[in-house]
């Protein structure tokens, strides 16, 4: 029987949020910036930005990074109904629809949140295929001249819905959450049906190639040199002075990522398990 009362839907959003919470916040969590000014709990992170990640990987963002001026795109299937208000609770706005299935009015709800808001987009959701990116993501990034944001996560050998399209990741309780994400991703302005099909094959490569790094960083249990610590943290307020960031000063901070080449695969000198 499917749910149609409103209080049910907002009872459920309730307890998902405390569930995600409690079995979300037992976990490991390590990031490797190529450039941390991407992020927006950061002052330095100027400007909106569109942030990809793949779906299976939602309730990683979904935790750590509520509170933090960000729209997230949810699909209009009942499923997600749930998902909308847990968002409202966790601290994001949303959007509901898609970009690539009659969302003309979602493509246009997205244009007008980034105005002031950063977007977040699941690019292969919300049916798939697995790992494809759509264009909407791209062609917003060019109608709106705002940089994307590629987000590469992996569990440690997490469990996995083998039903659900995605695979959708579970991670096992305190078990280790890594985060790789890419540098700001610029495309141009205007571009026709083969430029975004271009630079959708483009971000793609470089999502995916993010991920993997992510979940064999994260399985393998090694430690990267420029590794820091990752934790819910809200957006700071507004102030006239920004202060450079202070997780990797100095030659830690990674080179900005290219759009026509993928990242090169972290090679640091594995110091120790279990990190």
């Amino acid at each position: 029987m499917k749910i149609r009362s409103p209080f049910l839907f907002k009872l459920a959003g309730l307890l998902t949020t405390s569930a995600v919470r409690h079995w979300m916040g037992t976990l490991d969590y390590k990031v490797a910036y190529y450039d941390p000014t991407i992020d927006p709990a950061f002052g330095q992170c100027g400007g909106q930005k569109v942030y990809v990640f793949w779906h299976e990987y939602i309730l990683f963002p979904f935790y750590l990074r509520g509170h933090n001026n960000m729209a997230m795109l949810l699909s209009r299937h009942q499923d997600a109904e749930v998902l909308s208000y847990a968002a409202r609770y966790m601290g994001f706005d949303f959007v509901r629809g898609s970009t690539n299935r009659g969302g003309v009015t979602a493509i246009r709800e997205l244009l007008r949140k980034s105005r002031d808001m950063h977007l977040a987009i699941t690019p292969d959701g919300p049916r798939g295929p697995r790992r494809r990116l759509a264009p909407g993501p791209i062609y917003l990034a060019s109608r709106l001249q705002l940089p994307l944001v590629a987000l590469g996560f992996g569990f440690d050998r997490p469990w996995r819905v083998r039903r659900a399209w995605d695979q959708f990741a579970i991670p096992r309780p305190y078990s280790r959450a890594r985060a790789v994400p890419s540098g700001e991703l610029h495309i141009p302005r205007d571009l026709d049906r083969a430029g975004i099909e271009h630079f959708r094959q483009r971000i793609e490569t470089l999502l995916t190639r993010l991920t993997l790094e992510a979940e064999t960083w994260a399985a393998s249990g090694t430690r990267k040199l420029t590794q820091q610590p990752l934790a819910p943290r809200p957006a700071p307020l507004p102030t006239h002075r920004l202060d450079p960031p202070t997780l990797l000063p100095g030659p830690h901070r990674r080179p900005v990522l290219s759009v026509v080449e993928p990242p090169p695969v972290d090679e640091n000198v594995r110091v120790r398990r279990g990190a």
